[in-house]
């Protein structure tokens, strides 16, 4: 069957490292080494691509269902990324429980994901800006991001390497669908975080991009850029609004967007 994202003979022997590491639950270095294995960013999507084929998440030449997509500011280069199925979990009113043992360095981020209500062609994707990308979204859903790394968090890990371990992702809870507000002002947007005892986090209009849409159009780009068309329904995470926060066992998190919904789990 053929790939979306092949691997070269230099980077494929990351592959079962990555895995072993995922498996024991224990980081990998970053040496030199894994580094020259990874030189490119597309290398380390061919890494990311090749990972969800060995885990079984989707077939080799199939658009992964769920993504997530940011950067810390529009001057900065957007990362995408791929999430396994298996991690992501709908909040339905009863707290999703999330295993902290089945992660290295569990951290919380608060965001917006979008759906796409439209199959988006390469053509499509080609001379997309934002409003037009906007255009083909249906549904917005408060999201809960459990950050976690398979790599060390040394100064030897290049972006290459964060890329090429799903940036850093760990896990996904993501609430109820509501039907997408084109009109809706981001800017003025309140989000809460709390997380166990610790005083609560309240921001508002805090999206470091501005808007989450601002990144769909590069975003579908990257995901037709070797001819395939992402599907209806296929979903991104935007970003996150309150920075990252380390989690640790037996805490109830709760997200919540004004007028969007919110996100409820406990740590175990």
């Amino acid at each position: 069957m053929s790939t979306l994202n092949p691997l070269s003979a230099l980077t494929a022997p990351v592959i079962e490292p990555l895995l072993a590491a995922r498996k024991a639950v224990q980081p990998l270095a970053p040496t030199p080494a894994f580094a020259a294995m990874v030189p490119t960013m597309e290398d380390a999507f061919a890494v990311q691509h090749a990972t969800g084929v060995a885990l079984g998440a989707w077939g080799a030449g199939e658009v992964p269902a769920y993504w997530k997509s940011g950067a810390g500011s529009r001057a900065a280069a957007l990362g995408h990324a791929p999430l396994m199925p298996a991690g992501v979990h709908r909040y339905s009113g009863e707290p999703v429980v999330v295993d902290l043992s089945r992660f290295i360095s569990p951290g919380l981020e608060a965001e917006i994901a979008v759906r796409l209500g439209h199959d988006v062609t390469p053509a499509m994707a080609a001379d997309l800006d934002e409003a037009g990308a906007a255009a083909l979204v249906d549904a917005m859903a408060v999201s809960l991001e459990v950050v976690d790394r398979r790599w060390q968090n040394t100064p030897e890990l290049t972006p290459e390497l964060k890329a090429a371990d799903f940036l850093a992702h760990g896990a996904l809870v993501f609430g109820p669908w509501l039907p997408w507000q084109p009109a809706l002002d981001w800017a003025a947007q309140p989000c809460l975080q709390e997380v166990g005892a610790r005083p609560a986090l309240n921001t508002v209009g805090t999206h470091p991009l501005g808007t989450p849409t601002w990144l769909l159009p590069v975003w579908l780009r990257h995901l037709t850029r070797h001819g395939a068309t992402v599907p209806a329904g296929t979903m991104v995470t935007t970003g996150t609004w309150t920075g990252l926060t380390p989690l640790v066992p037996g805490e109830r998190v709760r997200v919540a967007f004004a007028g969007l919904g919110e996100v409820v789990l406990h740590t175990v």
